[in-house]
């Protein structure tokens, strides 16, 4: 109908804070996840997210915007995370890879805070990845292509869940990433055994070596 205003709250604010609302609801709509902190690479630390705050500034007003789509928006304080749920909100299907690599960063992630004493940063390598693929015959070839891990570190940073230490060159088995606490609303504590025991049903058992990345590709 002409002449109703939808959202008057908006229509209030000035056109920097329009800009930044609309970069805002863009972002979550992308990523679905607003971390508080992000690592930066070139100073080497977490530094505080401007679209966080501002998500957090402007709260009330994105829940109403967001109610209508049947989206809610939730603000986990203690984990530095803004995110959206829906039941009908669908999101990228995951490959078998990265799901593999989004359970084993939850076990890293809370093995390294368990451990942790004033840290927060939380990292890990390849390495480290492909022995508790071995250690749990999550995978029945013994190489992965450099395709496929660019493939599942490029979903897993979409969606806020790692970030790479320094500039994604060349992989290898001493690549460092940052995790990030998004991978606790991604996959829930008590169903990683169950995963770790599908996926091991799903892998014949192959002789101890080492897993390790080849140019040459191999398939899921």
């Amino acid at each position: 109908m002409k002449g109703i205003t939808m959202f008057p709250y908006y229509n209030e604010l000035l056109d920097e804070e329009k800009d930044m609302l609309t970069e805002v609801i863009k972002t979550l709509f992308h990523q679905t996840f607003l971390l508080e902190n992000k690592f930066d690479k070139k100073s080497g630390r977490y530094l505080p997210n401007k679209q966080y705050r501002t998500c957090e500034g402007h709260l009330e007003f994105l829940r109403e915007y967001f109610k209508i789509a049947d989206i809610d928006i939730i603000e986990n304080r203690q984990l530095g995370i803004i995110s959206l749920k829906t039941q009908n909100l669908q999101g990228d299907k995951l490959s078998k890879l990265t799901t593999v690599f989004l359970l084993l960063f939850k076990l890293i992630y809370d093995e390294k805070m368990n451990t942790a004493s004033s840290s927060i940063h939380v990292y890990t390598t390849l390495n480290e990845i492909f022995d508790k693929i071995q250690l749990f015959r999550l995978w029945n070839n013994k190489t992965i292509s450099p395709t496929e891990v660019r493939k599942t570190m490029a979903a897993l940073r979409k969606y806020q869940v790692v970030e790479m230490m320094e500039e994604m060159g060349e992989l290898d088995g001493d690549t460092r990433f940052i995790l990030y606490p998004t991978v606790n609303l991604l996959l829930e504590g008590q169903s990683i055994q169950a995963i770790i025991e599908q996926y091991q049903e799903d892998t014949e058992e192959t002789e101890d070596e080492q897993i390790s990345i080849t140019d040459q590709d191999v398939s899921e």
